[in-house]
């Protein structure tokens, strides 16, 4: 199973997995680092949220040191 999770204007893509003494696993497929867990959905929904968060937060701290080059790719 899996949710669309939008932060500000980007979405997100969290792949669900039912754990079998109860409760929710969720994984960002678009930031393979940012996972988390809640007993319900909407509490999974809640921490994805957060953790993704943390990753693009922990991701542009670490950028700001790289030299860059920002590309977009039409849709």
């Amino acid at each position: 199973m899996a949710i669309k999770k939008s932060i500000g204007n980007r979405k997100f893509t969290i792949r669900i997995h039912e754990a079998p003494e109860g409760g929710y696993s969720g994984q960002c497929i678009e930031l393979p680092g940012a996972i988390s867990q809640g007993e319900t959905i909407e509490e999974l929904k809640a921490n994805m949220t957060e953790a993704i968060q943390l990753v693009l937060d922990v991701l542009e701290e670490r950028s700001k040191k790289d030299r860059k080059l920002v590309i977009e790719i039409p849709i």
